[in-house]
């Protein structure tokens, strides 16, 4: 009986430990600065990365336990906190927390949100950032291709199916920009195209461009994949024409100060979202982050 006791004892004490540990974690997790995505035309802010150190790194996932979510959103995600809204890699207005709900089906660690944007409205696939780091950009850069810019992004997006032996005979875009990333007045071009292979399948490209010496656009990162029905968990390819699975813009934010932008995007599926930033190197751009956020099942 003395032995039982004992070692209910010492499993309740070792539980105990392991859930202060836990606690200890996401608090410590909770105290770096922070990026959001900012969703659904400003009224959601879904938690990107964290800062440390110049480094970026995972935040509170949907998937952690109950006693994580608690020591983020309440770090985080406290009423009437107020985020600066990154647009054009600037200070661009603010995005305030309204609530926030951890025993919520699909959204224990999204934070709803009110959003008022200075430089443009956040609507459908015009998204934008949200933190509480410096942003020490002054001079917002992020506007609509110009005529000529549209027709060289639409060569390089042709270009690309080519490679992948596709001839479209329509090349379509859900989203096309043109941003500052080193902040010296030139536009890169942000682009995410797609194509009809045939009634059930579409070709999805993701690319950054940028303007060479010789003033015309190469494509210095590109992503094609390709999506046929069967895949889709909707059963529905049209889901797809309307942007799952798509890979889009959020905005460009300097975030480690280095005189560079980083290019931060959101890619939407039925269970969850996931998140990637791009950071140049010469050149080339690579994928210097990576994070999928689980909301909930479908």
């Amino acid at each position: 009986m003395l032995m039982n006791m004992l070692f209910q004892r010492s499993v309740a004490f070792v539980v105990l430990l392991s859930l202060a540990a836990v606690t200890l974690n996401a608090q410590a997790r909770a105290s770096r600065p922070i990026i959001f995505a900012v969703l659904n035309n400003g009224a959601t802010l879904e938690p990107l990365a964290l800062i440390d150190k110049g480094k970026l790194e995972n935040p509170v996932n949907g998937s952690d336990d109950l006693p994580a979510l608690n020591a983020f959103g309440r770090s985080y995600f406290r009423k009437g906190t107020a985020y600066k809204l990154v647009f054009g890699g600037a200070n661009g207005g603010t995005s305030t927390v309204k609530s926030w709900n951890p025993a919520s089906d699909c959204a224990k660690n999204l934070g709803m949100a009110t959003t008022k944007a200075t430089k443009s409205p956040l609507r459908g696939f015009v998204m934008a950032l949200a933190t509480n780091a410096p942003i020490k950009n002054t001079a917002s850069y992020r506007r609509k291709p110009t005529a000529a810019e549209k027709a060289e992004a639409d060569t390089l997006a042709r270009a690309e199916f080519t490679k992948q032996k596709l001839t479209p005979k329509v090349l379509r875009y859900h989203n096309l920009t043109a941003l500052d990333l080193e902040n010296d007045g030139k536009a890169e071009l942000v682009g995410s195209y797609w194509v009809e292979i045939d009634k059930l399948t579409r070709g999805l490209l993701f690319f950054i461009a940028a303007k060479g010496a010789n003033g015309k656009y190469s494509v210095g990162y590109s992503e094609y994949r390709s999506v046929d029905q069967g895949s889709v968990m909707s059963g529905e390819i049209k889901s797809v024409d309307d942007g799952v699975y798509h890979e889009l813009l959020l905005d460009v934010f300097d975030f480690d100060g280095d005189g560079n932008s980083e290019v931060f995007t959101y890619t939407q599926s039925f269970e969850g979202a996931g998140f990637t930033a791009y950071s140049r190197s010469g050149s080339k751009w690579s994928k210097a982050y990576e994070f999928s956020n689980y909301h909930c099942g479908y």
